[in-house]
């Protein structure tokens, strides 16, 4: 039997046909077109669709409106504020305007990181950031009465609060209404901010 003779001028290659044992790129160099770089985006402009039918993306961040959560946030940001400004105000015997953006600004924060978009987010933010003040100033004046007075801190804030409440109101000026403003627009503005 004969066996069938190749056409002439075709180099004689193995039945497969590829070269390097079976892989289709193995004659090529890194970074010449049709070599696979495992990034099924790598050839594509920005903006134009590629071999999936589109353009790569980032999903969208899930929409957060949970005003249980934000409020709690809220809460939490005020009375840790608030023990800060304390802490501020009883260690310079003064109030700081900055502070009271601070507290303001962080309940603000907090809210709108945790609670998302809702609406009711921002006013409740005010308003608990004019707690957090109102409790920072009455926390100052208690570590300011304690180094005076032979009682702590806990004993003037919980048993005497009356006494405490009447010192603090002897204590303030327009200034001190003016820190309340101030962090409630700070907290507004900082629920809005947070949310994007």
């Amino acid at each position: 039997m004969s066996q069938p003779v190749p056409p002439p001028n075709q180099p004689q290659q193995p039945y497969d046909a590829q070269p390097g044992g079976g892989n289709p790129f193995a004659g090529q160099q890194p970074g010449q077109p049709g070599v696979p770089t495992g990034n099924p985006f790598a050839g594509q402009q920005p903006g134009q669709p590629g071999q999936f039918g589109g353009v790569p993306f980032a999903p969208a961040a899930p929409v957060r409106n949970n005003v249980g959560l934000g409020l709690l946030a809220a809460v939490v940001a005020a009375l840790v504020a608030a023990g800060i400004y304390g802490g501020i105000i009883g260690a310079t015997k003064h109030e700081i305007g900055y502070a009271a953006v601070g507290v303001g600004f962080l309940v603000g924060l907090a809210a709108g990181k945790v609670g998302g978009r809702n609406p009711v987010l921002p006013v409740l933010s005010a308003v608990l950031a004019l707690v957090g003040v109102y409790g920072g100033q009455l926390l100052g004046e208690a570590i300011i009465i304690s180094k005076q007075a032979p009682l702590t801190v806990s004993e003037i804030f919980f048993d005497n609060f009356s006494a405490l409440n009447e010192a603090w109101k002897a204590d303030s000026d327009l200034l001190s209404f003016l820190f309340f403003a101030i962090a409630a627009a700070a907290a507004f503005s900082g629920a809005k901010k947070a949310t994007g």
